[in-house]
């Protein structure tokens, strides 16, 4: 993880940053690829691609394009409310919920998606790839699977005891 700043409300932090070479008549042309998780750290998380030919310029459309995918994740008092598991490409992410005083037990593309999103204790552990893109989107997919109990009663039309 290169940066991390708050610009207002929202926390982004970047989570790979990557140089691409165009062979022209010249020579190359370098131009660079931005990764960057957007949240604001209370229950709502993103994720943003940006590319320019400067690395400033990259980050900040990342951060511009992760706060427009921003989306509401139930939090259970700074968990999770159960254990969900996230997949995308040959990634996989499995997300625990974890007692208060555990703090964010995650590697750092993980613990970048967590912590933008506000969530202060939970257990996690990824399998596959360790390629922080794919983990990054495999994490984010986990989160979007997350349900309270109301939301459960209210979905399957009972009352859960």
């Amino acid at each position: 993880m290169a940066e991390n700043s708050n610009r207002g409300e929202l926390i982004d932090k970047v989570i790979k940053i990557k140089r691409c070479a165009a062979v022209v008549k010249g020579g190359r042309r370098f131009s660079f690829a931005a990764m960057v998780v957007v949240g604001n750290g209370r229950g709502k998380v993103g994720w943003g691609y940006g590319k320019a030919n400067e690395v400033p310029p990259s980050v900040e459309k990342a951060v511009k394009d992760g706060s427009r995918s921003m989306f509401e994740i139930s939090l259970d008092a700074g968990t999770i409310p159960h254990q969900v598991e996230g997949r995308f490409g040959a990634a996989r992410v499995v997300l625990v919920p974890a007692s208060a005083g555990t703090g964010v037990i995650a590697g750092d593309a993980v613990r970048a998606v967590c912590e933008a999103a506000g969530i202060h204790n939970i257990l996690t552990k990824s399998f596959g790839s360790n390629n922080p893109v794919n983990l990054v989107k495999a994490s984010i997919e986990a989160l979007k699977q997350l349900r309270t109990r109301s939301d459960i009663e209210r979905l399957r039309g009972v009352s859960l005891v």
